[in-house]
Formats: C-alpha cells, sequence, structure tokens
C-alpha cells in the first residue's frame, strides 16, 4: 500500500485541470441520453427498450474497445465506473422490459396512436379526416378490450395491473402531447378531431381504470395507507452487486441486528446515567420533551450547524473552503411535505420540519418532540457540514463527470460516518446527547432490517411502522413518514441501507488507511471529498492505490476487517 500524503484542497483544482481519457467520453454519455430521453418520451414502449438497449450496448462496446493498461490510476477507475453503470443501466432495462413484456398485450391495438406520435416528431401533416375515422376505430377496440376483461384471468399481483394501466396511460399522454402539436395550428386536424380524441381519451382512461383493478392474490394496502412495489430477491441482488456489495441480503439484516444491540446497551448506559436504570425508552421520552417552544427553533438549528463546523475547524478534520461555509441557508418545510419528511433535509438549504398553523395539536406535538436539540445535534452536521451541503459543494467542483455514477452509499454513507467518527471522539456533551445520537443510530440499523426485508416481501409496510416505534421509539406520525418516505418517495429500494452500510465501508477503509498509519486523518477525508460520488470499494481502490482489473466484480468483505 502507497503512503499517501496530505496535499491541499485548493490545489486540486489544478490537478484536475488534466483531462482524464475517458472523461469526454463520459460527458458524450450524459448528453447522447439526454437527447434520447427527450425523444423516446413513451417509456413503457417497445420502441424506447429497443433503442435504449442499443443505445447503451453501443457505449459498451465502444468502451470495451479501449486500451485499458495504457489508461491511468483515475482513467481506470472512470473505466471501471462507467462499465458498471452501463451494465447496470442493461440489466434494469432487460427487468423493465420483462415486466413490460408480459403486459403489452394490453397496447395491441394502438399501433396507429403510435404511428402518429412518430410522425409528429418531424411535423408529418396526418389526413385528418382519416385520422379521426382511425381514432374511432381504436376507441371502439379499445372499449372492447376492456368488456373483455370480465372473461379474462386478472393479473397474479396489483404491481402487474397497475403496470398494465401506466402503459395504456403513457400512451395516452404521448398522443395528448402530439394532439396538441396539430390542435389550432392545422386547419383541417383543428376541424376532424377533438370529438375523435375526447372518445379516445375516455375509452383510454376507462381502461386503465379496469385494468388497474384487474388483479387478485396480492394485498396492495396492508391497512398502512403506505403502497409500495417490493422489488424481490433477484433484482435485490443484482442491485447490491452493482453498488459493489458482496453481502446477500441476509447478511446485511444480521449486521444491522448485531448493530443494534451495541446500540441498546449503549443505551442502556445512559439511561442509566440519566436515573431511568434499563427503562431506555424512558429516558428517550425525556430527551423528547426537551424541545424547544414555536418560533425558537431555527435559530437553534444555525447554532447547531455553526457548532459543528466550528468542531471540524478546530480539529484540523477536513478542508472546509469558505464559500462552503457562506453558502448554505434554510427554510421551513410544509406541513403536507412532513406527511413524508417528518426531520431535517439537507444540502446547501437545510430544510426545518416544525409545527405549522395547520396540524393538529397531536401532529404538532410529534414534530415538535421528534425534533429536538439532542436528537437533531447527531443530525444537523449531516445535512450540512462536513455531510451533504459540503458533499455537494465539492462534487460540483472536482471530477464533476464521475456525478453519472452517484451512490447514496457514498451519499449518505459519508454523513452517517461523520456521525459514527463524532461519538468515538467524545462529541456528545452528557447522557442526553447520547440519547439522541443513539436514536438515530438505532434508527439506520432498522432500516436496513425493514427495507430489504419489505422487499423480500418478508415484512408489510405496517410491520415496518411498527418496528420503528416499538424497537426504536419513533413517534408514530414520524414512523410513518420514514417508512412512506421508503416505499413511495422517489428513492431507490436500496437507498435506505446506505446509510449505515456506506458508513461501515468508510470506518473499515479508515481503519484500514488511518488507523494503521498509511495516510493522515484529514488527508482521508479530503482525498474522499473530490474524488466525487463512486461506489466505496471502487474509492477504495483511488485510496489504497489497489490495481482494478477491467471487470472488477464487488469483492470486498469490509464487514469481516
Amino acid at each position: 500500500m502507497r503512503k499517501l500524503l496530505f496535499i491541499p484542497i485548493f490545489f486540486c483544482v489544478v490537478l484536475t485541470g488534466f483531462a482524464i481519457e475517458l472523461e469526454n467520453m463520459i460527458r458524450t454519455y450524459q448528453a447522447d441520453r439526454g437527447a434520447l430521453s427527450r425523444l423516446y418520451t413513451n417509456r413503457l414502449s417497445t420502441e424506447y427498450f429497443d433503442r435504449m438497449d442499443a443505445f447503451h450496448k453501443e457505449y459498451l462496446d465502444y468502451l470495451n474497445a479501449q486500451n485499458y493498461d495504457a489508461l491511468s490510476e483515475d482513467g481506470k477507475i472512470d473505466y471501471v465506473l462507467f462499465r458498471n453503470y452501463l451494465e447496470r443501466e442493461l440489466a434494469e432495462l432487460e427487468l423493465d422490459r420483462r415486466a413490460f413484456d408480459e403486459v403489452s398485450e394490453v397496447l395491441k391495438n394502438t399501433k396507429p396512436l403510435e404511428e402518429f406520435v412518430i410522425g409528429r416528431r418531424r411535423a408529418v401533416r396526418p389526413d385528418a379526416q382519416a385520422l379521426a375515422s382511425s381514432w374511432d376505430e381504436v376507441a371502439r377496440l379499445i372499449d372492447s378490450q376492456k368488456e373483455e376483461l370480465a372473461n379474462t384471468p386478472k393479473y397474479n399481483s396489483w404491481q402487474k395491473a397497475d403496470l398494465a394501466a401506466r402503459a395504456i396511460e403513457s400512451m395516452n399522454r404521448v398522443v395528448g402531447e402530439a394532439y396538441s402539436y396539430y390542435f389550432d395550428y392545422d386547419p383541417e386536424f383543428t376541424w376532424w378531431m377533438p370529438a375523435s380524441w375526447e372518445t379516445l381519451d375516455a375509452s383510454m382512461k376507462g381502461f386503465a381504470k379496469a385494468l388497474r383493478e384487474h388483479y387478485t392474490n396480492s394485498v396492495k394496502d396492508d391497512g398502512s395507507g403506505i403502497i409500495g412495489r417490493p422489488i424481490g430477491r433477484e433484482a435485490l441482488e443484482k442491485q447490491l452487486a452493482f453498488e459493489m456489495i458482496a453481502y446477500s441480503p441476509e447478511e446485511l439484516i444480521a449486521e444491522a441486528e448485531k448493530q443494534f444491540e451495541w446500540c441498546e446497551k449503549e443505551m442502556l448506559k445512559a439511561s442509566n446515567e440519566l436515573g431511568f436504570g434499563n427503562d431506555w425508552k424512558a429516558a428517550l421520552e425525556m430527551v423528547k420533551e426537551s424541545y424547544l417552544p414555536e418560533g425558537e427553533w431555527p435559530a437553534e438549528v444555525i447554532r447547531l450547524a455553526e457548532e459543528a463546523t466550528d468542531y471540524m475547524e478546530e480539529n484540523d478534520l477536513l478542508t472546509v473552503p469558505p464559500l462552503a461555509k457562506e453558502t448554505w441557508r434554510t427554510t421551513m418545510i410544509s406541513a403536507d411535505r412532513q406527511r413524508v419528511s417528518p426531520f431535517f433535509l439537507g444540502g446547501e438549504v437545510i430544510q426545518i420540519s416544525y409545527p405549522t398553523s395547520e396540524m393538529s395539536y397531536q401532529e404538532k406535538m410529534m414534530s415538535m418532540r421528534g425534533n429536538n436539540p439532542h436528537f437533531s445535534r447527531a443530525t444537523v452536521q449531516h445535512e450540512l457540514i462536513p455531510g451533504h451541503h459540503l458533499q455537494q459543494f465539492m462534487n460540483q467542483r472536482y471530477m464533476t463527470h464521475r456525478r453519472l455514477f452517484r451512490t447514496p452509499f457514498w451519499t449518505e454513507g459519508w454523513a452517517l460516518y461523520w456521525e459514527f467518527m463524532l461519538w468515538d471522539r467524545g462529541f456528545p456533551r452528557d447522557a442526553k446527547d447520547k440519547v439522541g445520537m443513539l436514536f438515530w443510530r438505532m434508527h439506520r440499523c432498522a432500516r436496513i432490517i425493514f427495507s430489504l426485508s419489505y422487499h423480500l416481501e418478508k415484512m408489510t409496510p405496517q410491520e415496518c411502522v411498527d418496528l420503528l416505534v416499538d424497537k426504536v421509539g419513533h413517534e408514530y406520525a414520524n414512523a410513518e413518514a420514514e417508512v412512506r418516505r421508503s416505499f413511495e418517495g422517489s428513492y431507490g429500494p436500496l437507498y435506505q441501507i446506505a446509510y449505515m452500510v456506506g458508513a461501515l465501508e468508510l470506518v473499515a477503509l479508515r481503519k484500514e488507511v488511518v488507523d494503521s498509519g498509511q495516510m493522515e486523518e484529514k488527508a482521508f477525508h479530503d482525498l474522499i471529498l473530490t474524488q466525487n460520488t463512486m461506489p466505496i470499494e471502487i474509492l477504495r481502490a483511488k485510496v489504497t492505490g489497489e490495481m482494478l482489473d477491467r471487470d472488477h466484480k464487488a469483492s470486498w468483505r469490509f464487514l469481516e476487517d
């Protein structure tokens, strides 16, 4: 392993001025993909799957033709990152296409609509009278399909029924966009088409509604009101492999349970110190009651944020650019948004949850109790500095082509890594701070358990909510919001496990290079921030100087270090 010395961050501006061999290819790929995505807007169509599959295979062939051995260290890293990314895109396309093929029969009568959409791209002027007749016939055939549903086997899951409905809705959307292009601009089209479009639109919407209800043998809502889409073992294992996580879902759940046991032992120590004996939930309740009165919370958030930044600089733990300290700001989260985001959200803007006037008394109390100073002392720095704001600031300035390879294991793992580090450095001032920090660490453990179990179809959303309430001590509304965010939001299926798993990867990497004396602590942190986002197993190669094989796959057993 090479000896790595500290390089001040401002020198990296000069270092990254040199072109990395594959940087232009990666940037061109992003531009090309954006152009195709804006053209082929119906993502539930054979046309889309064919074009995007061919596109990614073309880039993979182009990448494979590169002389890997002649690339620089960073060039090799980019090669492995880009290859892994392209293979992941192709694998996900294959899974999506397989699912689409199972329901594509619902589109059997829409060929004339697809041809109309394709013609609109180059402003082909349609024969409006013939088109009106064609659309009336398509509407009639779709109405017949709807009537025939009563005599056809139901889909074996609500997810499949929903996909069939979305395929119809997606086709209807692009037809509507194309219709709007001609309407009022082409007199003949405007005279012939409105009634036919109204009929077709109603038929498509009615068919989609009927399809969405055409399923059996599965439970869409377990009573929680939270509707997610468990992806199953095959997709879960593939996603773990592409994230360079060389562990099975069961192994990760076992590690989360092990980490949870550690948290419980530490929580008992803090509970005894606070005079509650082994009743740590009573100690947790006392800490929740430390909330600030209405109107006073935002100022405390600012104080906590500045305290964390000062701690970083006073202990020389990493470089904080002055502009990064200057440019973050705050905003408040609406009552409706707090249904899915009951705590902070961070980045350049830290978004603060606290009660609003329209909330009920119970909702107000849950919001205030869940956002108390001792809970938040462990999370403000997670969102700002050294966490998400500093990450985003650096990602916009260093190795920017690598933002394509974004992964929550790097993003959330880094932010949680600092919660680990601050605990080890004695950052909590007293037992109440310890309770607050342990609450969040227990929460991260529970996220691994409930999210993986859900996607393996071993837990329901309601069971996930109950786990957070019973085992972690969440307010019920906050637990419900966390589960809703996990399964109904825009997060990927591995997002919630990425916090602790990513943090454990960084802890293992730190042990390998910092604790062993191979690298200074500040240099370690600064190097991570200037490499941009990537799977941490690949980051490890940069930090240690390890040479990557061009076909590198997940292999690092970091939990065993």
